[in-house]
């Protein structure tokens, strides 16, 4: 039981949603508790529950209260540990309140802690295979993977991130100047993990590759352009997926444009308002997918195919999609100033 920390991400039903986003940020645990003045248990605020409240558009200032689970399940502290596990696999939770027998929060159970860290048995599919000619002259001679971040190449970041959170089956899809890419990873026995290729021999979109792959994955695959930085949480975004009961999730950005005049609505030739410099907000897609094994068919065989041509598909066959929307950082390094960006703030880190 996780008992040294869950006071760290303790919060009150007044606590705005930023504040929280700032908490939990912190923490390791991907949950926040809500707690009434007495200490008993207000509601509990998962990592999940962030994510679709920034979907339906909710304001970082609104409070908790708001888009809490105000009836979460909680048990008594002596409820043995079989029983507790037992509990969470049936209900599918994550975290478990404890509370003494005044229904005070007393600690935080949560399935890591009870079954121990597991490694992930889903693949991860990581996109290398590009050209980076927005790069040149770098990627003359260097694949833009291989291109260093704080004097290691973005991909061993990328590896190592993947590696850290359990993640051992990693196929890298690659082209252009793929044996220089190979000849650093090797089989990934440096990182613990097994390492595979998938050669493009002609560029394939960051999906058509995925018809190249030796066989049909047991779980959903993690896909992903390799040419991005982030400390996103992979667990979190499989456990998105597996939630929204979906085929395929996209991993979305939040974009905000201000447009530079005033904004006219009309009706005919008719003026209702005007709008000062209004701000645009949208998802863009932040090049990270999750896709379950039965998505494969819908990809053509050894042919250019992009991904969200995929998603497009899908969701004309009445195919369940999802958005993640991603608040930790993230960086695609795509131009000169992306790599300079990313050099710095590794310094600033």
């Amino acid at each position: 039981m996780t008992q040294a920390n869950w006071k760290d991400i303790v919060i009150f039903p007044e606590t705005s949603l930023g504040e929280v986003i700032a908490k939990i940020d912190k923490s390791a645990l991907q949950v926040a508790v809500v707690l009434n003045p007495d200490q008993t248990l207000a509601g509990i605020l998962t990592d999940g529950d962030i994510r679709r409240a920034i979907l339906a558009g909710k304001s970082l200032d609104v409070s908790v209260s708001e888009v809490m689970n105000p009836r979460p399940t909680a048990v008594p502290m002596s409820m043995p540990r079989s029983k507790m596990l037992t509990l969470m696999r049936r209900k599918t939770l994550h975290h478990l309140p404890l509370t003494d027998e005044n229904h005070r929060l007393v600690g935080l159970a949560t399935l890591d802690d009870l079954i121990g860290a597991v490694d992930h048995p889903n693949w991860v599919i990581l996109m290398v295979g590009g050209l980076g000619t927005r790069l040149h002259p770098l990627t003359k001679e260097c694949p833009k993977p291989l291109l260093k971040v704080g004097g290691k190449p973005i991909l061993e970041i990328i590896i190592e991130s993947f590696a850290e959170q359990g993640f051992k089956q990693i196929f890298l899809s690659v082209n252009y100047k793929a044996e220089m890419i190979q000849d650093y990873f090797g089989e990934g026995n440096r990182w613990g993990i097994q390492v595979s290729y998938i050669h493009e021999k002609e560029r394939l979109g960051t999906a058509g590759a995925l018809s190249l792959l030796p066989e049909r994955p047991t779980t959903p695959m993690i896909v992903m352009n390799g040419d991005i930085l982030t400390r996103t949480s992979f667990d979190s975004l499989l456990k998105f997926h597996e939630a929204q009961d979906a085929v395929a999730t996209m991993a979305v950005r939040e974009y905000d444009f201000q447009v530079p005049y005033g904004v006219v609505r009309m009706d005919g030739s008719k003026i209702e308002a005007i709008e000062e410099k209004p701000l645009q907000r949208f998802f863009v897609n932040a090049g990270i997918y999750v896709l379950s094994p039965e998505v494969l068919k819908y990809i053509p065989k050894d042919a250019f195919f992009d991904m969200p041509t995929l998603f497009e598909n899908l969701i004309a066959a009445n195919q369940a999609t999802a958005a993640y929307p991603l608040r930790e950082y993230w960086l695609d390094i795509g131009r000169m100033s992306d790599l300079e960006r990313a050099n710095q703030q590794l310094i600033e880190k």
